[in-house]
């Protein structure tokens, strides 16, 4: 992404995911948490809605949240008929939700480090307020050595810092990846959390 990831650079990456596989992190959450059975998830930062079909699919109630204009569209056109009616469809950015509804299954792949510092706290708190007992958490934290981390409208953490958000939690599984690479918009060094915790 570029520093300025502003509608139209989501919205290219977004199209530019349309045939990407569901993330292993999300693949991985959904295997601890068990099977949907009707139970509500969240999708933070839903984006080209591959993670939220796959949750559909097996059975979940998705809240899906991204504030790109054209999502509802976007993923009513990959949704199921059968499957709609258990999705519902948030548009509202980050800063502007002051709550989130109970869930046992919360998943924010590579969202959450593009949320301002400032509400950074607010929001991580509000997800694991509405975080069910034995409730599942997945998400991507960008670390301290990412090659975009003096970018100070994004939130960055030490590994140290990274395992603090899940005090209270067990975690599961956390890995890290710190290794240069490629990002849609080109080479870069990634220093990635990928974690999922499960709530007591």
């Amino acid at each position: 992404m570029e520093r300025l990831a502003g509608s139209k650079v989501w919205a290219e990456y977004n199209a530019a995911q349309a045939t990407r596989s569901v993330r292993p992190l999300c693949l991985d959450a959904m295997a601890l948490a068990g099977p949907g059975n009707g139970r509500q998830a969240i999708d933070l930062g839903c984006g080209a809605g591959k993670e939220t079909l796959a949750l559909l699919i097996e059975g979940w109630r998705v809240h899906a949240i991204d504030s790109l204009p054209g999502t509802r569209e976007r993923l009513l056109a990959i949704v199921p008929p059968a499957k709609d009616r258990f999705l519902y469809v948030d548009m509202r950015p980050f800063e502007d939700i002051r709550g989130l509804p109970e869930a046992d299954l919360i998943f924010a792949g590579y969202s959450l480090p593009f949320i301002h510092p400032k509400d950074f706290g607010r929001i991580w708190r509000m997800m694991l307020d509405s975080l069910r007992p034995a409730g599942v958490i997945a998400v991507n934290l960008f670390g301290d050595r990412d090659s975009w981390a003096d970018v100070a409208e994004w939130n960055f953490h030490t590994e140290a810092a990274a395992r603090q958000l899940f005090d209270g939690l067990k975690i599961l599984k956390l890995e890290v990846y710190d290794d240069d690479g490629q990002s849609f918009r080109g080479p870069k060094h990634w220093h990635i959390f990928d974690v999922i915790a499960r709530k007591s």
